[in-house]
């Protein structure tokens, strides 16, 4: 997805269409975590998955990465570390993390921990540069933490996946690390192409890691049980490596193109209702009331937490503008 400079204005060029590829696109991400459940019953565990997922997006993009890239053979040369980070975290961290958090638990409390991303990308920005919260983030930051609380059912005192959360929190810190690493818009790297040299370092990684014993991986020929139906395996897996990666992908930079980065960034947070839709649909997976109330709390949080970062991003422009025309 394309990411505009922190003080950029951001002008949608034709939003009817972005909403619509960006909607398709928060469409196919969410259905990786109720695809993929059923194939952990059927003998395969998150890193196989994972890996074959990865695997098949990074050929199905790599013709269009290489388009886009035109023969400047050189930006590979010279954003390798920018490469190698974003394959490693963005890629194969946060998938491997979020398919290692759902085997755990529900598909829907693992991926509303995940979008708690945001939130991290602020604090990160803090530490890093400087760049200090203002009340509405801050807000939006409690208002996440009070509604993972409820998600977690933790007043309840129901058993919590304590691996499961986890796992949801790295898968977390690797969507921040997208979000980090993708607002570099100094290294010429066209979109598709960062995508696609993304996928293919990440799925080289896990492979890897596979070979030499310290990625476990268990393959098997069994069908994957859903909730109407049973399926052979290499249906969903297919349907992963397709839909919810090089699809997705792909729509959701297009989306973003149309949008903007921030607007097309709202429209991400519907992924999540999708999710549990999906994980009602194929798993029978329906979160409590307090889940679902917690959820809605952590949706209002990342919208409060990303509302203070325009402010601020909006503050910062307006005084830079002001400094240039005085010079």
């Amino acid at each position: 997805m394309t990411s505009d400079s922190p003080i950029a204005v951001e002008k949608a060029t034709h939003p009817g269409l972005g909403l619509s590829l960006a909607l398709a696109s928060a469409m196919a991400f969410a259905l990786s975590g109720p695809l993929a459940k059923p194939l952990f019953g059927a003998g395969w565990n998150a890193g196989s998955v994972v890996l074959v997922r990865i695997g098949l997006a990074a050929a199905l993009v790599a013709p269009f990465g290489i388009r886009a890239l035109g023969g400047r053979w050189w930006l590979l040369r010279r954003n390798a570390r920018v490469i190698v980070l974003y394959g490693i975290l963005a890629v194969a961290g946060a998938q491997f993390c979020y398919f290692s958090a759902v085997e755990r638990m529900a598909v829907g409390p693992a991926l509303l921990i995940e979008y708690t991303a945001p939130a991290g990308v602020v604090v990160w920005l803090w530490l890093r540069h400087g760049q200090r919260p203002g009340r509405l983030t801050v807000l939006g930051a409690v208002l996440a933490a009070a509604g993972l609380v409820l998600v977690l059912d933790l007043l309840s005192g129901a058993p919590v996946s304590i691996s499961g959360v986890l796992w949801a929190l790295g898968a977390m810190v690797g969507a921040a690390s997208y979000f980090v690493i993708s607002a570099d818009t100094d290294n010429g790297l066209p979109p598709l192409t960062l995508a696609a040299a993304g996928l293919a370092v990440g799925g080289l990684f896990l492979g890897l890691f596979a070979l030499i014993g310290a990625l476990p991986v268990h393959f098997a020929t069994h069908t994957a049980t859903y909730a109407a139906s049973e399926l052979p395996f290499w249906l969903p897996l297919l349907a992963l490596g397709l839909v919810t990666a090089a699809l997705s992908y792909s729509l959701g930079i297009a989306a973003t193109r149309h949008l903007g980065s921030r607007l097309a960034s709202f429209v991400a947070l519907t992924e999540v209702l999708f999710a549990v839709l999906f994980a009602w649909l194929l798993l029978d997976e329906l979160p409590r009331v307090v889940q679902l109330a917690g959820g809605i709390l952590v949706l209002a949080g990342v919208v409060a937490v990303k509302l203070g970062e325009t402010q601020v991003a909006r503050g910062d422009g307006h005084l830079l503008g002001t400094d240039q025309d005085q010079g």
